[in-house]
């Protein structure tokens, strides 16, 4: 597999379109932009080389390259949605620096900050390829966006440019390196621009003599200074370049100083943020470096079971494992094949281990290896296992819970609620043996009595069910087989919601559904008891759920409390009347390639304007923002957003759509609702004669109570890490409950309580450790909630931390040649030649975790030498014909390297040669062609 594939990615990155980097005139490149351009080429690279490793051919998709025509080219469309998903979640984090750190001079390269910013970068690539090694995927690029900024900045902030460098400093992304020539603190670097004109303001000797500096920055009048005769960064609110030497030499725009020079650094920087992906890309391998990014062979959804494995589960469980083993065999092969299994058992008093694999086979194993026991008590820890589950399962999952007993642990409700809204996953509850379920099975009072949950039992997973947009299905033991076959056909990837409702308590209500030509496999899910309906159609023809002959509905089922109905498609606006006093939910769904994505952002207080996403729920009562992105479709705009009352009645916010090109959306509500909504999105499909659809499965609060929280997201075992948090409302004096808790069970000391005063805010601190003997990569997630002294309101933060057990190793793997015979005559095809080689990690490396060929047609073997465990042997043996192969090398915190050899000349090129030739030809690909 990985043979040829670092040859192939040099090759490929020549030949990128001409209008990969184009600038319209006028217009400056971003960080957003230069993010998702170096994201989207390094995914087509990468696609590209697993094509011609597999031997199948690779069609490059249609220039500009979008998140749709990359997945599709990958042949994986159905991924589209989770790759713009993780494109979007690492610009965003490149974004937020600008925000969060805006006046650290080393997230820029300000000031000279040269060896703190290579710092940040080189701490932040070690966190992702520990994150990728664990398949901690959300981790990797949460840390990845937040390095790419520093980076990026260096290009425009410092005088690389300006230098005459043409190519990225690969040295940033190494440690163990020197950067360059950096100015001594002394050393004048800038004279005072002339007049508007900075274009010679640096001085001749300190480009003649190759000397790296970059400009100081400060925003208050009187605190802002530097050192004499040093550079300014330059701009409007740059309080330094008013002092001489007065100016600036950045090239964040075409309106800066520099800005003659910004589409060189804007180029430069996506040659250097591509170096960065695709030493990512080499530590991690190429199915991995895909996840990372979001793209998947088969379905881009997750298969998650949380079972309760108590005794009396032993039916249960068996439905479960037939589930599996259905849905496994139902889409093997197929593009719903799901990438990810997971598994969450549960009991009393334990819970986990969290069992996770994308071996459908194994995990199918291992579900038919479970096995009951213990469950004395009435209540098990359900919502602990649900937590485990949420926290490790990819955004906008589904998650099938399976008990017959109450949560001990209801204490986690906020927190899973909480985890829900984060994660955007559907948690649908399979509960058997409650009250209402004996009572239908006319069980004896003492035997309904043993352990069946009663209705304020059965309410929390209703609760939690209706959060999520999932179902909490009640049945009995022998019902539970064909519930769960009927939900189990939402494991589609392609499964969106096209409209989303509840009514508690119940009452006669209509609704309406917008359906579009890409939608197929109509479905109405509805659970409650005592329920009926009236559906029309957009042809005006009606069916009552009681009458089996209509032409609307082809197919209806109910077993317990659960209704599910396959609908005839037909094109347009439906109505649904639904009729009953006891609450109930209402669900559509169907299967098409266009949704939506969306975050709550709120306008940034720093300097640089611009808006950061929200990590809580959003304020309740004021104007409030969404950015919304169309998936699955080039030719889809957005008409109307809208947030929908979720329970009491039909009251709906329409927001202010802004579009902001590629599919995105800003939204903007006048103000946010006080009660709980979901979000409506309607638009329309280039060539089509109807509006879409598509609503929020999850339901959220907005609240009166901001909570905010910001810490380092890097976690070192056994070294505390503080977590200061503020809590503001505008209500009445009193003490605000703290709540905090992970889901690893780290060690954490936190308030339980503080006091605030109305219309103030008041500040904690929680303390997280994680045990020393915590794996690299791991990452743990930190929740911290608040609740108001009436226990009305509530709000949260989630935080994610990569913990990284550095062990200073930054240094690749080293090739030593052992012994070469080349004797090769004017005709090749008659001869052979041999290799020995010994590579190393040193004597305070972590050791070589794998070595490859990666160019070369001969045969290799690998071995350990004796007595070292940490020592590769490679012999190597090929035609004449074919004298040069060069090998992948790579030790076990993702330190990676390459050694060229060659039979021609019997001359070798080491790891760091071999290696940076092959970046520094990645980073030429994508300059030549501008």
């Amino acid at each position: 597999m990985m043979r040829l594939l670092l040859g192939v990615f040099c090759f490929l990155f020549l030949h990128i379109g001409p209008q990969a980097f184009e600038i319209l005139p006028g217009d400056s490149l971003n960080h957003q932009e230069i993010t998702e351009r170096a994201i989207l080429n390094a995914t087509v690279q990468t696609c590209r080389a697993l094509a011609v490793a597999e031997g199948v051919n690779f069609n490059f998709p249609a220039q500009p390259y979008t998140a749709e025509n990359v997945a599709a080219a990958c042949g994986a469309s159905q991924s589209s949605k989770t790759f713009r998903k993780a494109i979007k979640s690492i610009t965003l984090r490149n974004i937020r620096v600008d925000i969060r750190y805006a006046l650290n001079a080393s997230y820029h390269f300000d000031e000279e900050m040269f060896v703190q910013g290579r710092g940040i970068i080189t701490e932040g690539i070690a966190a992702v390829k520990a994150s990728n090694r664990m398949e901690n995927y959300e981790t990797a690029r949460q840390q990845l966006g937040e390095i790419m900024h520093p980076l990026q900045d260096f290009y425009s902030h410092s005088n690389w440019v300006e230098l005459g460098k043409t190519v990225p400093n690969s040295n940033l992304i190494r440690a163990e390196s020197s950067i360059g020539n950096i100015a001594d603190e002394s050393r004048a670097t800038c004279r005072s621009c002339d007049g508007d004109d900075c274009t010679n303001n640096i001085l001749e000797d300190i480009i003649e003599e190759q000397i790296l500096t970059s400009g100081y920055f400060g925003i208050v009048p009187i605190v802002s200074t530097k050192p004499p005769g040093k550079c300014s960064h330059g701009g409007g609110i740059d309080q330094t370049s008013k002092i001489e030497p007065k100016g600036g030499i950045n090239k964040d725009s075409f309106k800066s100083e520099h800005g003659h020079l910004h589409t060189q650094a804007a180029n430069v920087a996506i040659a250097a943020t591509s170096q960065l992906l695709e030493d990512v890309r080499l530590a991690a391998g190429e199915r991995p470096f895909l996840e990372m990014v979001g793209i998947a062979r088969g379905s881009s959804r997750a298969l998650c079971f949380v079972t309760d494995t108590s005794k009396s589960m032993s039916d249960d469980i068996a439905v479960v494992k037939t589930v599996t083993s259905s849905i496994i065999e139902r889409y093997k092969g197929t593009e719903n094949e799901p990438s990810l299994y997971i598994l969450v058992p549960f009991s009393d008093p334990g819970f986990g281990p969290l069992i996770r694999t994308s071996d459908a086979n194994l995990f199918k194993n291992i579900v038919d290896s479970l096995t009951t026991t213990g469950g004395g008590d009435k209540e098990e820890m359900s919502l602990s296992g649900l937590q485990l589950a949420l926290t490790s399962a990819p955004f906008s999952s589904e998650i099938f819970l399976f008990t017959d007993a109450p949560a001990k642990d209801e204490q986690l409700k906020n927190t899973v609620i909480a985890l829900i809204e984060r994660t955007q996953t559907v948690v649908n509850f399979m509960v058997t043996d409650t009250v209402e379920t004996n009572r239908r099975k006319r069980r004896s009072i003492n035997q309904s009595q043993a352990r069946a949950i009663n209705e304020p039992e059965a309410q929390l997973y209703r609760d939690l069910a209706h959060a999520s947009g999932g179902q909490a299905i009640e049945v009995t033991k022998a019902q539970l087989p064909v519930a769960a076959a009927i939900i189990a056909q939402s494991a589609s990837s392609s499964v969106v919601t096209l409209l989303q409702a509840s009514r508690s308590p119940g009452q006669t209500d209509s609704f309406t559904f917008i359906v579009d030509q890409t939608v197929t496999n109509l479905r109405v899910y509805i659970t409650g008891k005592s329920v009926t309906f009236t559906l029309t159609s957009p042809t005006g023809a009606s069916q009552q759920s009681t009458d089996s002959s209509g032409s609307l509905i082809n197919n209806l089922q109910q077993v317990g409390n659960f209704i599910t109905a396959q609908l005839q498609k037909q094109v347009g606006k439906w109505k649904m009347e639904m009729v009953s006093t006891n609450p109930y939910t209402l669900r559509v769904i169907g299967q098409s390639s266009v949704d939506f994505l969306f975050d709550f952002v709120v306008p940034s207080e720093g300097p640089f304007g611009g808006f950061d996403t929200l990590d809580t729920r959003p304020r309740a009562g004021v104007t409030g923002r969404l950015l919304v992105s169309i998936t699955g479709s080039d030719s889809a705009t957005v008409n109307e957003v809208a947030l929908v009352e979720s329970s009491a009645g039909s009251e709906e916010i329409t927001g202010a759509v802004a579009s902001q090109g590629d599919g995105d959306y800003l939204v903007q509500f006048d103000m946010m609702p006080e009660v709980e909504f979901s979000v409506r999105v309607k638009g329309r499909v280039q060539g089509s004669s109807n509006d879409f659809q598509r609503q929020s499965s999850t339901n959220f609060r907005a609240s009166n109570l901001t909570l905010t929280a910001d810490s380092e997201n890097i976690l070192i075992p056994g070294t505390p890490v503080s977590v200061p948090f503020t809590v503001s409302w505008t209500g009445s004096d009193g003490n605000v409950t703290i709540r905090a808790s992970n889901n690893k069970g780290f060690d954490l000391t936190s308030p339980s309580m503080l006091f605030l005063k109305g219309g103030n805010s008041t500040n904690g601190t929680v303390t997280l450790s994680a045990p020393t003997n915590t794996p690299s990569g791991s990452d743990v997630i930190l929740t911290i909630e608040a609740e108001t002294p009436d226990g009305t309101d509530s709000n949260y933060i989630v935080l994610r931390f990569s913990i990284l057990n550095s062990n200073g190793d930054f240094s690749h793997p080293d090739c030593e040649l052992l012994n070469l015979q080349s004797n090769c005559p004017e005709n090749c095809s008659k001869s052979t030649w041999k290799l020995d080689v010994r590579v190393t990690d040193g004597d305070n490396g972590a050791g070589v975790d794998r070595v490859s060929l990666i160019q070369g047609n001969g045969t290799y073997n690998t071995s350990l030498e004796a007595g070292t465990g940490n020592i590769t042997l490679v012999s190597y043996t090929a035609s004449c014909c074919a004298p040069e192969m060069e090998l992948l090398v790579i030790d076990r915190v993702g330190n990676v390297g390459s050694c060229l050899f060659s039979a021609r000349d019997s001359v070798s090129i080491s790891v760091s040669q071999s290696l940076s030739l092959c970046l520094s030809i990645v980073a030429l690909g994508y300059l030549l062609l501008n």
